[in-house]
């Protein structure tokens, strides 16, 4: 009975057939803008006679041999099956239907994606600072490479000194998620309007401009992390991370004032932009591609295929967005280091180049490949296992 009702919803025109278009209408209607080469799959993967229309006896028989309540499942999954996080920056947020927020599960995602990013970020932290280390420390002159970098940190601190400033850069995992959420969801309502839906592009504007906000507010944990994570032993006082963050702050205050905490601020907003807009458009076309070729009978490319686009993409996304990225960094760290002037974005930018070359604005982009495979791989793993501990079931 419940099939044949939902039958009856999506058969706009009751004319006994579901059609391509009758799909798009159901999945705009559930605030899913798909297009007609989307649906067309879609409707492929139920098809039997090759009419590319389903009457009701094909859809009987296809949803009792896959089990389904209704498609609110089916964009349920769609919609919250890939949070990654690689510790750059967090994913645009998922779009929660009214019936997830009433429910709660909105939380529960929100919950499970902080906590697979916290783990990955813990995970592939060693990396990650070698990352900042080169990038602020490598030169023509020094020739220092991965392996010297290691030896460099643990000759320096020990082993433990390889998670500097991992402490913060998970703290700022749970605001950042919030304020992006919050934001996304804002700004959204202000670009609809009266439309029922939003379109890619204006769902890239959204969320570069949830991501935007997110920075601007806890961008002082971003200087900080970088401090921390540069730091020599015994710089900053206290036995444990959150007396050395605030002896940290309090320094950053009482030597270079309020301002410096907002150093490296422009390229880093600059810098969301190339990220995100290069990110979603080369995860968008090597997806829709794979599908073209190899999936002919499914919408689904599986989670090995979202893997791989998504490391791909995120790669492509990184290499445009690095050189930011670098100068940023260097803008955060230079008031720390003896003797380095004081540079603006334009004024460090010729400085590298000058003085290194183009390679110069690449330093330590190596390990931050490194890391893309196990942070992904790690991220997903917790994400899903969290999800189940929560209660959150994909369908």
């Amino acid at each position: 009975q419940r099939l044949l009702l939902l039958f009856h919803s999506l058969d706009r025109n009751q004319d006994g057939h579901i059609d391509v278009s009758e799909i798009q209408q159901s999945f705009r209607a559930l605030g899913i803008s798909i297009s007609l080469e989307q649906a067309e799959k879609i409707l492929h993967s139920m098809d039997r006679d090759g009419t590319m229309t389903i009457d009701w006896q094909g859809w009987r028989d296809h949803f009792l041999l896959h089990s389904l309540e209704n498609v609110e499942d089916v964009v349920y999954f769609w919609k919250h099956s890939t949070v990654l996080d690689i510790g750059e920056c967090l994913t645009v947020p998922d779009e929660f239907s009214e019936q997830e927020k009433l429910t709660g599960m909105w939380w529960k995602q929100l919950v499970a994606g902080a906590v697979a990013g916290a783990v990955s970020r813990t995970g592939t932290a060693p990396l990650d600072r070698l990352k900042v280390f080169m990038q602020v420390h490598a030169s023509k002159t020094n020739k220092l490479n991965i392996l010297g970098g290691l030896k460099s940190m643990i000759r320096e601190g020990g082993m433990r000194s390889l998670w500097r400033g991992n402490g913060i850069n998970v703290l700022k995992i749970a605001p950042e998620s919030a304020i992006k959420f919050m934001a996304y969801e804002q700004i959204k309502r202000a670009i609809r309007g009266q439309q029922e839906t939003l379109h890619v592009q204006e769902r890239f504007v959204a969320g570069s401009l949830a991501g935007a906000t997110a920075q601007t507010i806890i961008y002082p944990m971003e200087v900080l992390k970088t401090r921390l994570t540069l730091r020599r032993t015994g710089q900053y006082k206290g036995l444990l991370d959150r007396a050395r963050l605030l002896d940290c702050a309090r320094q950053i205050l009482e030597r270079e004032g309020p301002r410096a905490l907002y150093r490296g601020y422009l390229p880093n907003v600059l810098g969301i932009i190339p990220y995100a807009g290069i990110d979603l458009a080369v995860y968008e076309t090597l997806k829709n591609r794979w599908l073209q070729q190899y999936s002919h009978d499914s919408a689904d490319p599986g989670i090995l295929v979202l893997l791989a686009c998504g490391t791909i993409s995120s790669t492509c996304g990184q290499i445009a967005s690095y050189p930011l990225a670098l100068v940023r960094t260097r803008m955060q760290a230079q008031a720390s280091i003896e003797g380095a002037p004081q540079l603006s974005m334009l004024g460090l930018l010729r400085h590298i180049l000058s003085q290194e070359g183009v390679w110069g604005l690449y330093r330590g982009i190596a390990p931050n490949f490194m890391k893309v495979i196990p942070a992904v791989s790690i991220s997903y793993v917790v994400y899903e296992n969290m999800k189940q501990a929560l209660g959150v079931t994909s369908r």
